[in-house]
């Protein structure tokens, strides 16, 4: 007891949070709100990598339980931030693509039992909403109405700056290493939590605790002002690829997924002249016309063996947050929400623990926008 017979005051817990892209960002927050005191060191500024280049689409149309709890209740976060337009969302196969029109046949019911606002869209129902969109070669289309689109830089500075208001220490362009023992550049928390997207699995590994995450190259062309972008949905074409959205009265193409192994230190950030020129031929086939280009970019993605990402506890207080297929900024509110919890002592979600893998295994990296999982 301490003096006059009152119990110790207990200190907050410290916690590193090492990388400010979204997930990082939400996790501070969360742990700063539960008084913990959070150091987050980002190696460039928040928001500067995967986070920053993101496609912003957000919508909660999975078929399995887990993936489609966390993506509602990121979807309501979102909301309850005034982040979120909402948007319809949806997703098709062309004629002849058989293997993806028999995956949406399967996946759509199974969505349905999830509790998602889902449903089949028939030919003269899609063309009668969507009159801009190409329509004569859909073999099968469905729609997810709990669905919508944010600015991801702007929504991950704006979740930065409201943990730097709960409290944390922001460090920008301070790169750090781990060890064996979990201290950041030496110094020791009480937990450390490792979101730093690509660099990832290099921190992990270099501190002995490896995991079976791969960077992979994936690729985004924003097109000049045009009036198309008033009359599409978010959509993704499971047959071309291809998916897009409208953002800010332009469209926004991306995909040029490069299934290949990337060193997150040294690649190529402008998007292929490939990529770009079948971006205007994928419009051509989507709307009826190619929009100029305004820019391009491309973005590095994590993959895992089993398409599932890696969150919580990889060793005695060193938690991991990664591998996210390129979902992770739409299920970022709940991921760090969940993650911040575990930090505290409180459940995470089991089938994401990153244990469930030695941090060896070998693995051929799948693209996470495809109707295959």
């Amino acid at each position: 007891m301490a003096a006059g017979g009152q119990p110790p005051v207990e200190a907050p817990p410290s916690v590193a949070v090492v990388g400010c892209g979204v997930v990082g960002a939400t996790v501070a927050v969360e742990l700063a709100r539960r008084d913990a005191d959070v150091t987050i060191f980002e190696a460039g500024d928040v928001a500067g990598e995967s986070s920053g280049r993101a496609a912003g689409i957000c919508y909660d149309a999975f078929a399995d339980a887990v993936d489609a709890k966390i993506a509602e209740r990121a979807l309501d976060r979102f909301r309850e931030r005034g982040a979120l337009t909402d948007h319809p969302y949806v997703w098709l196969a062309r004629s002849g693509d058989d293997r993806s029109a028999e995956a949406m046949a399967e996946h759509v019911p199974r969505m349905r039992q999830q509790g998602r606002d889902v449903s089949v869209l028939d030919a003269a129902a899609f063309e009668s909403r969507w009159p801009t969109l190409e329509t004569d070669d859909v073999a099968r289309a469905a729609i997810a109405r709990n669905a919508g689109y944010a600015d991801p830089g702007a929504y991950t500075r704006a979740t930065a700056q409201l943990a730097v208001g709960e409290g944390a220490d922001l460090r920008t362009e301070t790169p750090v290493e781990l060890d064996g023992a979990g201290r950041v550049d030496g110094e020791d928390y009480d937990a450390v939590v490792v979101a730093a997207g690509a660099h990832t699995a290099r921190l992990l590994g270099e501190a002995g605790h490896p995991i079976p995450v791969k960077a992979y190259r994936v690729q985004a062309l924003l097109t000049e002002q045009t009036p198309l972008a008033d009359d599409v949905p978010m959509l993704y074409d499971a047959t071309g690829g291809y998916y897009l959205r409208p953002r800010d009265g332009r469209l926004f193409v991306g995909d040029g997924t490069i299934p290949e192994e990337h060193d997150p230190t040294d690649w190529e950030e402008t998007a292929d002249g490939w990529f770009r020129e079948n971006c205007g031929e994928y419009l051509d086939t989507a709307v009826g016309e190619s929009v100029p280009e305004s820019r391009s970019w491309a973005g590095l993605c994590t993959a895992t063996p089993d398409g599932d990402p890696l969150v919580g506890e990889r060793a005695s207080g060193l938690y991991v947050a990664s591998g996210f297929q390129g979902h992770g900024f739409m299920r970022a509110p709940a991921i760090g929400e969940a993650l911040a919890s575990e930090v505290l002592g409180e459940e995470g979600i089991d089938a994401f623990d990153p244990t469930r893998f030695e941090g060896d295994e070998s693995f051929e990296i799948v693209e996470g926008m495809t109707l295959e999982d």
